[in-house]
């Protein structure tokens, strides 16, 4: 047989020998079987789409989230002071103390820091100047509500802190924040309110003072910050300063003192006024103001 016929006969090697022709020819399956067996160990290697499979199927939810993480998501601290705090334990899931670093939280637990709430939404403050025809509530198939007015504020989920009647108008705060919710409904402090009122007659001296001193109603009394007359305006008009955080105690007031009430304007919460802000619009809190609410 000549070199050429050789060649011929073993086919086309594209420079890589007769030794690397027998490997290609070996990973054909040509090989003898003790020698198979011996490649039997890189076939799991060889699909590495399966072992991805395999260690997906490992995982936790992918929805879950390291604790930490959760409450550093909150606005409350660092990653870094949290794992403190659970350390400290501070920190309940579910209403059980946890301090286990790593501790993964699943959707709907509840987590508390400190006794408080935790959400891991970012925090959002919205003053809105609520108009008439309003009702303050979060749910549906009321009609019209302030959540419609607010709706394009933020994708956090905030809730309307305290109520203002359909008919009622003026400051109306929202946030996700529990610690300045908790601020507004402490019995003992809370945050003065301050309303604008108009009586469908002029309030008598005699009256105003009964509500300086403090109404007995139902054998509950009813007492308010301050209130009086509106300076240059008829004694019909009347500024009212409470803590509580519905309207309705207002109405309790006149209705028991034989007052029918014209219109209820919230012209300041704490230290938040109505300044540019139109009636109906709304605006995010600025960082000082968040700051001045928490401390109240």
């Amino acid at each position: 047989m000549s070199r050429n016929q050789g060649s011929k006969g073993i086919g086309k090697t594209s420079g890589r020998g007769a030794e690397n022709s027998r490997s290609k020819s070996f990973a054909r399956g040509n090989a003898p079987i003790k020698k198979a067996t011996t490649t039997s160990k890189p076939t799991t290697t060889s699909k590495p789409t399966d072992i991805a499979k395999s260690n997906i199927s490992k995982k936790s939810n992918p929805d879950d989230i390291r604790l930490n993480k959760y409450i550093a998501n909150s606005g409350i601290c660092s990653r870094r002071e949290a794992d403190t705090h659970i350390a400290t334990g501070l920190v309940s899931v579910n209403g059980k103390i946890v301090t286990e670093m790593g501790f993964k939280v699943k959707p709907g637990d509840e987590v508390r820091y400190d006794g408080a709430r935790v959400n891991p939404e970012k925090k959002a403050y919205v003053l809105l100047n609520k108009p008439k025809g309003f009702a303050t509530t979060t749910s549906e198939g009321k009609g019209r509500t302030v959540m419609d007015l607010v709706a394009n504020a933020t994708s956090s989920r905030i809730k309307p802190i305290g109520r203002l009647g359909r008919n009622s108008k003026g400051l109306l705060l929202f946030t996700n924040d529990d610690i300045i919710v908790g601020k507004f409904t402490n019995s003992k402090n809370g945050v003065p309110r301050l309303f604008h009122i108009e009586l469908d007659k002029n309030l008598k001296l005699e009256d105003l003072k009964k509500i300086q001193a403090g109404i007995k109603i139902e054998g509950k009394l009813i007492a308010v910050e301050e209130v009086s007359y509106i300076d240059g305006a008829s004694k019909n008009e009347i500024g009212l300063k409470i803590k509580n955080t519905g309207n309705t105690i207002i109405r309790s007031i006149f209705d028991f003192l034989k007052y029918e009430i014209v219109s209820i304007d919230c012209v300041a919460i704490g230290h938040l006024t109505k300044k540019d802000i139109p009636r109906g619009h709304w605006k995010h809190l600025t960082e000082q103001e968040i700051n001045t609410l928490k401390m109240l």
